[in-house]
């Protein structure tokens, strides 16, 4: 597909280096975001989620020539997302971070498009094995098998909310779940 979107709207010529110069390989899917400071563009590739907005420089008329340099606003491998959530209603993906990060939202423009699509394929394909763990007190967390673009597997424990990591009830329970998962996995654990 490259950078020309089906329906013909294509990242301005700044927006389009700034993929090139950022990205490990080629786009899969592609969407122009609905921001209100100018140009913003998500891009799905085989490795990794790229943002990158263009914005309107002072006084702009929103034109290409009146947009401000192009900034990578996110660049993450698909083992750094949870999960993303996509609501039809109001056009909005939200990108949950393994990290606990702040979800990032995407609000698409209305057009027809494959990145939520992609966007849920390309998480799946990272994650090989996952468990759910309960604690105590009804708190949760997760540990996982992911994938990186280039094959390599590793593992991840993401607390849910309200969850301390170091507490060590909860590190016994995790890490017991970790050394499944990872055996499962044909990894050491």
């Amino acid at each position: 597909m490259g950078l020309r979107s089906w329906f013909g709207r294509r990242p301005q010529k700044a927006v389009r280096r700034a993929v090139r110069s950022h990205r490990t390989d080629a786009v899969l899917a592609q969407a122009p975001l609905v921001t209100s400071a100018g140009e913003a563009w998500a891009f799905a590739t085989r490795a990794e989620l790229l943002l990158i907005s263009a914005p309107e420089a002072a006084g702009g008329q929103g034109d290409a020539e009146s947009r401000g340099a192009p900034s990578v606003v996110v660049h993450r491998e698909w083992a750094d997302v949870d999960r993303a959530t996509y609501d039809t209603d109001s056009n909005v993906i939200r990108v949950h971070w393994v990290d606990g990060e702040e979800p990032t939202p995407l609000t698409l423009d209305g057009r027809r498009n494959v990145l939520p699509q992609v966007l849920r394929e390309r998480v799946q394909w990272s994650v090989v094995l996952a468990e759910p763990v309960k604690l105590s007190g009804g708190r949760s967390a997760r540990v996982a098998v992911r994938r990186r673009a280039d094959g390599e597997l590793f593992s991840q424990v993401i607390g849910g909310r309200g969850v301390d990591l170091s507490d060590p009830e909860a590190a016994r329970a995790l890490d017991a779940a970790e050394a499944r998962v990872r055996s499962a996995a044909g990894l050491p654990a």
